[in-house]
């Protein structure tokens, strides 16, 4: 009586409890995880390439503390242009603001990236005078430069190196006025141009992706 009530406690085992005592199923289960994580990354599908819309050609303008600046200066580098003049009361406030948002953003790559902004207003727009805005924009002159050369070399590159308009300087409602554009454009380490984004919240974070990607893919290459 006494050996049935015995067995009667003895528990069975289950199947589970055998597969975690068979040092095979570890052996297995190791190499799984260990396997997956790498074959799921190589099978990821990468994002498209970025258009290329043109390359900037080579130039040399004047920074805001009165240095020669340009070309040679950001190869290497993927940067953000931008095309303002410091009297401007509408558009490029506004621009500039978003540009600081932009600044923040890639503050853990400026060794990488750069932001620079074009005067379209040269004649009035002097190296002091970008010095005073790169200050109350509280730029990083690491990241951020304010740049200005002649008339002529100004209009050329723009108009024919990154594709963007910049008028003649007139009054329209009683105020100095220059045509310009307000997009952004997304320059990668060649000097080819990437993209052109607008100042929405949705375009800024599309930029930020497609710079990253940039720099990510020149670095694993």
């Amino acid at each position: 009586m006494e050996s049935v009530i015995q067995q009667s406690h003895i528990r069975k085992t289950t199947f589970v409890q055998k597969m975690v005592l068979n040092k095979y199923f570890w052996m297995i289960a190791c190499t799984f995880l260990f396997v997956y994580p790498i074959a799921k990354s190589v099978n990821r599908m990468l994002p498209a390439e970025l258009p290329i819309y043109g390359n900037v050609p080579s130039f040399r303008f004047t920074d805001e503390n009165g240095k020669s600046f340009g070309t040679l200066e950001l190869q290497g580098k993927v940067y953000i242009a931008n095309f303002m003049f410091t009297s401007c009361k509408t558009a490029c406030p506004v621009l500039l603001g978003k540009v600081q948002t932009i600044q923040h953003r890639i503050r853990g790559v400026i060794d990488r990236a750069a932001i620079i902004s074009f005067t379209v207003d040269p004649e009035v727009d002097t190296s002091k005078v970008l010095f005073e805005k790169a200050r109350e924009m509280k730029a990083n002159p690491v990241v951020w430069k304010f740049l200005t050369a002649s008339t002529e070399d100004t209009k050329a590159l723009l108009v024919d190196g990154f594709k963007v308009p910049m008028g003649k300087k007139e009054i329209a409602n009683n105020v100095m006025d220059v045509a310009h554009s307000n997009k952004v454009v997304l320059v990668d380490q060649d000097g080819k141009i990437r993209g052109y984004y607008s100042t929405d919240k949705d375009s800024i974070n599309q930029l930020m992706i497609d710079t990253g990607l940039l720099i990510n893919r020149k670095k694993k290459s």
